[in-house]
């Protein structure tokens, strides 16, 4: 043995070496994997308390091409999927749209954590209150959480005329939808049979519709793509007075005046130490009406990579008029914060359905025959860049709310 020892010098170490392995592996196959599992979520959670929005300009960014980590969830397994964002489903082949990151400069996203989420929301009700773009945005929302809760019997959503209210029962935690596309009243308020040709709005009505949302801890909004038709008419009185007064006004000035209401009415009633509240700005069309050499997102398979472009589809001055009336509530205490999407979603004119949806009313032979002026440029396939929205949204709520 001396021998041996004398040939080689590190006979002893190596023999503690070997005898520390064996411990640790027999240590590792009998640690509660689930305490191991915690360990590295308190690790996570530590870093994640440490996350600062100083210098960091969430909105501002380029989509970087991301099949690792992208998408965040697959179409076909999410419980909550529209048929309006179903694009896989509808028959659309490529699926780069699904693959791209949002990098914004200076700084990086938070993973997206669902429990961590939850967490934030328990005992709480979230209201997303607006459109078709809204309730987008909110079913991506619910499909990023879905896996996060694995018992069937433990979320469930339903529907009550204009009300969808998504419950998760072991966090006490609902997110709901509420359909108001104009925020006051109009004649377009069924969730189902919407589809009016000459639209009339209640100008300085909204009791109707806030009532059933003004109780929230959490309010999100959308305006916007309802706005864009060219003619709307404002009406003083009831629908059904005959003495009502009808006047006609223009985009800008009609959207201002909503807005107005639906700011006084926040300011009036909600309740300021309770609710917290976002609007997100607007969600850009890419489909550029009237101009016969403008683009579409028809075929579109790959983001814009042109820094600050800015899609002829876009209302400027309503997106100003908007930042305006969210900066007068915020002046006057109100917690709210502008969700500045639009740039980002400017990129992205590769993100939507086109003619891969399901269409509530079949197209004529004449649609079909020509897809790049009848597709659908407003909304948004999922898994995509509403996805990006709710991160943001996620950074917001769970280290600033």
């Amino acid at each position: 043995m001396e021998k041996l020892q004398r040939l080689v010098p590190g006979y002893r170490s190596v023999g503690f070496m070997l005898v520390m392995g064996v411990t640790m592996g027999v240590v590792y196959f009998c640690l509660d994997h689930n305490n191991v599992i915690g360990f590295n979520l308190i690790g996570e959670a530590n870093i994640a308390k440490d996350y600062s929005f100083e210098g960091c300009d969430l909105f501002n960014g380029s989509w970087v091409y991301d099949n690792k980590s992208r998408p965040l969830y697959n179409e076909q397994e999410c419980s909550f999927m529209a048929d309006d964002y179903a694009c896989h489903k509808f028959g659309r082949k490529d699926f780069e749209y699904q693959f791209w990151r949002w990098q914004p400069h200076g700084c990086d996203l938070p993973r997206f954590n669902g429990t961590a989420l939850l967490e934030k929301l328990r005992d709480k009700r979230v209201v997303f209150v607006g459109d078709s773009v809204g309730k987008n945005h909110w079913v991506s929302l619910l499909c990023l959480i879905d896996s996060w809760i694995p018992d069937p019997s433990h979320k469930v959503a339903e529907w009550h005329g204009s009300l969808i209210t998504f419950r998760a029962s072991e966090f006490n935690a609902s997110i709901d939808f509420y359909w108001e596309p104009l925020l006051v009243e109009s004649n377009c308020d069924d969730p189902v049979h919407h589809r009016v040709h000459d639209r009339i709005m209640k100008i300085e009505s909204i009791e109707k519709h806030a009532k059933q949302w003004i109780d929230a801890d959490m309010l999100v909004f959308d305006s916007y793509t309802w706005w864009l038709v060219p003619n709307m008419t404002l009406l003083w009185g009831s629908f059904e007075n005959p003495n009502r007064t009808l006047i006609e006004s223009g985009r800008v000035r009609r959207y201002e005046m909503a807005l107005k209401t639906w700011s006084n009415w926040l300011e009036t009633h909600l309740n300021r130490t309770k609710t917290r509240m976002f609007f997100t700005s607007l969600s850009p069309d890419h489909k550029e009406y009237g101009d016969p050499m403008g683009e579409t997102c028809y075929n579109k398979t790959e983001p814009i990579m042109e820094q600050g472009y800015w899609s002829k589809g876009t209302d400027n001055d309503l997106m100003r008029t908007a930042q305006s009336v969210v900066q007068d509530l915020e002046k006057k205490g109100l917690k709210i914060e502008l969700l500045n999407i639009t740039q980002l979603s400017q990129y992205r004119n590769d993100g939507h359905p086109t003619i891969y949806k399901r269409h509530w009313v079949p197209p004529t032979e004449s649609e079909l025959a020509n897809p790049i002026a009848n597709s659908d440029c407003i909304h948004w396939c999922l898994p995509g860049v509403p996805d990006v929205w709710n991160e943001i949204l996620y950074t917001y709520i769970r280290y600033k709310v």
